[in-house]
């Protein structure tokens, strides 16, 4: 894997940036969860400008779809860009309706845009597949969180039998989904981080900038350390097809950075990173979502364990 980007590929960056300047952003983000809606009118966007097919694009694929994923998480998106653009795309090969929303069957039946969601891909271990469920109105129900997504329960939405991939697709799935996790855990990481520098750079304390003091910069570098590793991760699984293994790994590396950048963050920042008037809460309680999700750090491990050395399950 080529660790500088292809012409293509900066274009494609540049572009889905660029409309995500026009539609996205803390702000946005803010608006959206003061209400609980989720961003359609940033989806209808996106899919216009071809950014959620693009997996599935002969002059592309899964990398180039890892790389919006993590654009639009950076840019704060309240969009399924993870499940839309990269999960349902490689896991059954053709566009699904969206917001799609993703649940394990053995785990929790709250899910982000669950409640928003017109798909349902359901990784179904005891039966040994996934199955695609169609959401009609009333199929889920609204549940308010601090999480900064909008989440929804869809117990109900579980009971539908759908349809029917072959038989070992849920490992498919659930590879794809810690690829798609790990994607939008490096653009929330860096997000957050950027932030946190920028507020650094002009906070002052003893007549210099906090940034300035090298203990600080020590704690910055060792956390954009742990960014660009999940970061690379992510786009290594995602351009070699999702091996189980190198998912997992991946995701187990993004939760545990996800934590450790939390933390810091929070901490270089003060008082201010606690408030809703500044933007890191915007990326750090998303990221308190997505290093729980499929069973957080250890659920990962476990999964990496069972790859490597006892059987993907």
């Amino acid at each position: 894997m080529d660790f500088e980007l292809a012409e293509d590929q900066r274009a494609i960056v540049e572009a889905v940036e660029t409309l995500l300047a026009q539609h996205a952003g803390p702000k946005r983000a803010m608006e959206l969860f003061a209400t609980g809606e989720y961003d359609a009118p940033l989806e209808a966007a996106l899919g216009k400008a071809g950014f959620l097919d693009v997996a599935l694009a002969a002059e592309a694929g899964p990398l180039e779809a890892a790389l919006c994923v993590e654009a639009v998480a950076r840019a704060a998106g309240a969009v399924a860009v993870g499940a839309s653009a990269l999960v349902g795309p490689c896991v059954t090969g053709r566009m699904l309706p969206g917001p799609i929303a993703l649940v394990a069957a053995d785990a929790s039946p709250v899910v982000r845009f669950g409640a928003h969601a017109r798909t349902l891909l359901v990784a179904d271990p005891k039966a040994g597949l996934t199955r695609i469920v169609a959401l009609s109105p009333g199929d889920a129900e609204r549940v308010r969180s601090n999480f900064g997504y909008p989440m929804g329960r869809v117990a109900r939405a579980l009971e539908k039998p759908g349809e029917r991939l072959a038989p070992g697709s849920h490992e498919r799935l659930l590879a794809w989904w810690r690829v798609a996790l790990a994607t939008e855990a490096a653009g929330t990481m860096r997000a957050a981080l950027a932030l946190t520098i920028d507020y650094l750079k002009q906070r002052r304390q003893f007549g210099r900038a906090i940034a300035s003091f090298q203990a600080v910069q020590h704690r910055l570098a060792e956390c954009a350390v742990m960014v660009e590793g999940a970061r690379w991760l992510a786009f290594e699984a995602a351009w070699r097809g999702a091996p189980f293994e190198a998912a997992a790994t991946a995701a187990a590396y993004a939760a545990a950075a996800a934590a450790r950048v939390f933390l810091e963050t929070h901490q270089l920042s003060g008082a201010i990173g606690y408030t809703r008037e500044h933007d890191l809460h915007v990326f750090s309680m998303r990221l308190e979502a997505l290093r729980l999700e499929l069973g957080g750090v250890e659920g990962h491990r476990r999964a990496l364990a069972h790859a490597r050395w006892g059987g993907a399950t």
